[in-house]
Parts: structure tokens; C-alpha cells; sequence
């Protein structure tokens, strides 16, 4: 019986598949030599490799428009990439290199886009979604990003009392809006209704009383967003058609509304048997709003999706070296990695999200159940199960070994160093990791280079005041 690591994971999965490979006994990311890496910049460090980026919104974009044009529908799809997922300007900058529409989540978001602005990276053609809760600060800059000339900038509504301050800081222009609809949660959640949005049952009226006799207020959009993703169950199509047929019967009362927003929620690969059929939800989606809207003698609206996840997820890896190993019983044996996985992988610990787990080096070894563990002294800096809980296995490897085992924890691009406040205070003050970029040259050539390094002890004592002079 084959009992090489190797062996495990060829008769478990198709191996290899998109993205990983194995390339003189070293696995390879997208084609990169994580070998190479290694060496070159050692570990811990998160890699961000750009062209996936780039790849994950043509193959969103393609396959929108094949849908479009084959049902002959009238509306346009438009591409919006939420910032909140991965706010770094190589990341950004990348997705805006593909004409991508953004959307903002809060005040803060504004100075980002405006920086993008000045390097010419966008344009006041640009169309800006406004998410998020509203506050002062944030609609004072939404309304003078509108008198600064970008006319495509658009307000959505998560509440009705927004209105009333938005209007209070509006003065005499005209702005666009959206009306964002609160969708019912699934049985497993902790509340019935979520907190973001208009009741369903509200928007009609709110409309009527509100906004139809405002002629400073344009409705274009409306909104709606499933928290557990575009899936093919009868929650998430339940949800669609709620948010469609409030869409229709507002339509024929409102002739400015030619948009609907499906938010984001496309899943991404998070383990190696991952299936998902994107261009069948894809043409569902399109054929279910082009014959709604038939049947009641309305037009087809723009298609606006917020795709954040999916844009970056892919794109990210974190690579540790494993330190040590610690056999606590029979049953239980220990590898303790150079960081703390609550530190760079937090989604990992706090909502148990999970990702693809795979050795770089050491693949001809036989393989053994494991836990990862991270080397903060909290109980829960661990890291124990696949998708579907299933148990975790990795090579083994004896201590005198000259070449460490490496690990790589990958498809980490998204929320992650949001989350986990990348440069700030961290847990047991453990720095965060250098951040290594891989982008392609004007000929294609791959290039790598550190676009931070691993923080430094004086970075954190600053933040914490300790070179800071005492006040009398």
C-alpha cells in the first residue's frame, strides 16, 4: 500500500490542478517556484500573486456577457470590486487595470479612491457604489465627490434615516441612489433579518413617500446581498426573486431605476475537491431576471455584482517553516509554525473558515494526522481541520532533517490582513510577516519584490508609545 504523502492527496483529488503543481519534488503556486521564494526571502511571508487577480475578473466578466448575449438581454453587467476585501494599492490598482467599477464601505474608502484619482489609476467616469453605514463624514465626502465632477457616483440607502442626512448635507445638487433591501437570514443564524438594508416590505412605501417627489434624488439601483453566497439552494433563489419582484414593481413606478445589484458572493476554491458551476448560476441568474422582467412588460436592468472574495482570494498564500514537532499523547501530535495563525489567518479561528493546506516541500514522505499550531501562547492559535471537517495530514519528518517542512496555507487574499490590522498591535506582539508581490513585466517575465518588510520591534513600541517622552 502507497503511503507517501504524494500518493494521498493523486488518489483523494485531481492532482495537479489549477494554481498548483509539483516541480522537482517542491509544489509551485500558479507556476511559481514557492522553492525559490523560500530561499530568496525565507518565512514567515504572505505572497500576493497579481496576475489572478486580473484573471478571476475577465473569466467573472466573460462569462456574464456570454450569458447576456446568448438570451439576447438588453441589459449591461457591470464589474464593481470591493475594496473592503483588500484595500493595498498594488491589489486595487491591479483590478482597476481591468476597468472595473469600485465600491466604498466607509468615510476612509473616499481618500483612497481620490489618491487613485490623482495617479490617474481612475477616472470621474468611474462608477462608485456608496455601501455602508453613513455616516456625517462619509456622505459630507460622498456629496463633494459629486460637486468634484464624479457623475457616476451613487448613494446607497441601507436605512431610512439616512435620507434625511444626506439631504441635509445635499444643499441644492442632484444625486444618485440606491435602496439597499434587508434579506431574511438562513435558520442557522444567530438573528431572523439582517441589519443592513430596508425591510422588503417598506421600500415600496419609503419610495412613495420619500423619494418619488424629490427631484434632487435620481433612484437607480437596488440592492440586495445574501451573506452566505450566489448558491444554487433554494435560500439563496428565494432571496433572489424577493429582491427582483420588489425590483419590477418599483421599476414601473420609477422610471430612473435601471440597476440591480446582486452584492458579492462567489465562492472560491477553499479545498482541493472544490466544485462550483459559475457559468451555469451565471446564465440562471440572467435567464430568471430577463423573463421576470418579460413577464411584467418592464426592461432588463444593469447587472452590478461586488465581487471581493473572489476577485483576491485566490491570489494570496502565507508560508511558514515548521519548527518544531510535539507528540502531547498518543493520539496528538504537534507542528508549531513560525507566526500565529490567529495573527495572519484569523478568519481561520474566529468563524472557522478554511482554506487549502498543502506541504512545499517533502511530498515523498510518508504522510501522519496533525495539528498546526502557532507559537502565541493562546489556546485557540491552532489550526486542525479541512473543509468538512475532515482531519489534517501532512508529511513526516524526522527532527534532524537539514531542510525544515514547509507549509503553505493558500487562497488567504482576502480580509485577511484587514482583520487582523496588518502593521498594528498583534497578539503576544508577533510581527507581521514580510509581504512578497509577483506581478508580470510588459513582456510577460515573472517578477517578485518585498512590498513590506516583517515589522519591526521599533514599529510596534512606537505604536505603543514607548519612545514617546513622558508629560509632566
Amino acid at each position: 500500500m502507497k503511503n507517501s504523502y504524494f500518493d494521498l492527496i493523486e488518489q483523494s483529488y485531481y492532482f495537479p490542478q489549477e494554481g498548483f503543481d509539483l516541480r522537482d519534488d517542491y509544489l509551485t503556486f500558479h507556476g511559481i517556484s514557492l522553492e525559490y521564494l523560500i530561499k530568496k526571502y525565507g518565512t514567515p511571508f504572505k505572497l500576493t500573486y497579481l496576475p489572478k487577480i486580473s484573471d478571476q475578473i475577465r473569466k467573472s466578466r466573460n462569462l456574464f456577457n456570454r450569458a447576456i448575449n446568448a438570451n439576447n438581454y438588453k441589459g449591461k453587467y457591470h464589474f464593481c470590486y470591493c475594496t473592503k476585501c483588500c484595500h493595498f494599492h498594488h491589489v486595487v490598482g491591479t483590478a482597476l487595470k481591468e476597468k472595473v467599477q469600485l465600491e466604498t464601505s466607509s468615510s476612509f474608502d473616499l481618500d483612497l479612491v481620490e489618491k487613485l484619482h490623482e495617479t490617474g489609476e481612475l477616472t470621474k467616469d468611474t462608477i462608485l457604489i456608496h455601501n455602508g453605514y453613513k455616516t456625517p463624514d462619509y456622505i459630507e465626502k460622498i456629496v463633494n465627490f459629486k460637486k468634484k465632477g464624479f457623475k457616476n457616483s451613487i448613494i446607497v440607502l441601507d436605512n431610512r434615516s439616512e435620507l434625511n442626512r444626506l439631504l441635509s448635507k445635499l444643499g441644492k445638487d442632484s444625486i444618485n441612489i440606491g435602496l439597499r433591501m434587508a434579506i431574511d437570514e438562513e435558520s442557522q443564524s444567530a438573528y431572523y433579518t439582517s441589519r443592513l438594508g430596508i425591510r422588503p416590505n417598506e421600500i415600496l412605501t419609503f419610495y412613495k413617500e420619500n423619494v418619488s417627489k424629490n427631484k434632487q434624488l435620481n433612484l437607480k439601483m437596488l440592492h440586495f446581498f445574501v451573506d452566505s453566497g450566489i448558491k444554487d439552494s433554494l435560500y439563496y433563489w428565494g432571496e433572489f426573486k424577493k429582491a427582483l419582484n420588489i425590483y419590477i414593481e418599483l421599476k414601473k413606478i420609477c422610471p430612473s431605476l435601471n440597476s440591480i445589484n446582486l452584492g458579492g458572493g462567489f465562492p472560491i476554491r477553499n479545498h482541493l475537491g472544490f466544485e462550483y458551476d459559475y457559468e451555469y448560476m451565471i446564465k440562471e441568474i440572467v435567464v430568471n431576471i430577463k423573463e421576470a422582467c418579460s413577464n411584467e412588460g418592464v426592461d432588463e436592468p444593469d447587472i452590478y455584482t461586488e465581487f471581493g472574495k473572489y476577485t483576491v482570494g485566490e491570489s494570496g498564500a502565507i508560508i511558514f517553516s515548521v519548527l518544531d514537532q510535539k507528540q502531547q499523547n498518543d493520539a496528538e501530535l504537534w507542528y508549531i509554525v513560525d507566526n500565529s495563525l490567529m495573527n495572519t489567518i484569523p478568519d481561520a479561528w474566529s468563524i472557522h473558515e478554511k482554506f487549502i493546506l498543502l506541504p512545499i516541500n517533502k511530498w515523498k514522505n510518508d504522510y501522519t494526522r496533525v495539528n498546526i499550531g502557532g507559537i502565541s501562547c493562546d489556546h485557540s492559535d491552532y489550526y486542525n481541520s479541512e473543509d468538512l471537517n475532515q482531519q489534517v495530514f501532512l508529511p513526516k519528518y524526522a527532527p534532524t532533517d537539514k531542510e525544515p517542512l514547509y507549509l503553505g496555507f493558500f487562497h488567504t487574499g482576502a480580509y485577511q490582513d484587514s482583520i487582523s490590522g496588518y502593521g498594528g498591535i498583534k497578539h503576544c506582539l508577533i510581527p507581521s510577516p514580510k509581504q512578497v508581490v509577483i506581478d508580470r513585466d510588459k513582456k510577460g517575465n515573472y517578477i517578485d519584490y518585498v512590498f513590506r518588510n516583517e515589522q519591526s520591534v521599533e514599529d510596534m513600541l512606537h505604536i505603543l508609545g514607548y519612545d514617546c517622552k513622558l508629560t509632566e
